[in-house]
Parts: structure tokens; C-alpha cells; sequence
């Protein structure tokens, strides 16, 4: 896991070259969206509804990997197998891990946003 990067400087770079200027509206969506995904699995957590917990961190993933977010990534594919095995000890250590490192990656992503405006 540590071997991936907080961010991929160049699906970065690239996303900016063909987003232009509404690479800011991107990013800050993807931070918007992140928030109400990280929620989402502690509720589903919470609730036990592994099944919700297991599609709102395959959906989590899939956003991450795509803006350019790989370690984000790869923790949220853990947490979408920890939840289709009905893992909850893991599934909540998880939780912490992805919390954590949304907050790394959102104050490097709003970085990115005040040093491209």
C-alpha cells in the first residue's frame, strides 16, 4: 500500500491539460463527492449493510484511480473486499485509513487548485 503515491503527478498534469478550465470545477467535485462517499461508509458501516459499504467503495475507487488519487485508491479496493466478505473489524480499520488519507489527498488537491487559479 505505501507504495503507491498520495498523487499521480501526471494523470494530474494530463487531466489538466484536457479539462483546461474546468480542471478546478473537477477536482473540487471530486472533493464533494469524496465527502458524501466517506460518509456514506461509515453509515453503511454502521448499519452493517455490508453490500452498500462494499458498491460505495467500489464506487469511491473508481473515482479516485480516475483523478489521479492511487493510494486512495487502492485502500478503497480493500475496503470494497472487506465488505463483500462481510469483514467488519477490517472494513472499519479501513474506514479510518480512507478518512485519514482523504484528508492528506483534499489538502494537496486544494493546493493544486490555489496554485493553477
Amino acid at each position: 500500500m505505501t507504495d503507491q503515491p498520495h498523487l499521480d503527478e501526471e494523470a494530474l498534469a494530463e487531466l489538466q491539460d484536457v479539462m483546461e478550465d474546468e480542471f478546478d470545477v473537477l477536482i473540487q467535485t471530486y472533493i464533494s463527492d469524496s465527502s458524501d462517499r466517506l460518509a456514506t461508509l461509515k453509515t453503511t458501516l454502521e448499519a452493517g449493510d455490508m453490500e452498500g459499504f462494499s458498491r460505495c467503495a467500489h464506487s469511491f475507487k473508481g473515482s479516485s484511480i480516475n483523478i489521479g488519487v492511487p493510494r486512495l485508491g487502492a485502500l478503497c479496493r480493500d475496503a470494497e473486499l472487506a465488505g463483500k466478505s462481510g469483514d467488519l473489524a477490517q472494513a472499519g480499520a479501513l474506514v479510518a485509513r480512507i478518512e485519514e488519507e482523504f484528508r492528506v489527498i483534499q489538502a494537496r488537491l486544494e493546493t493544486l487548485l490555489v496554485q493553477s487559479g
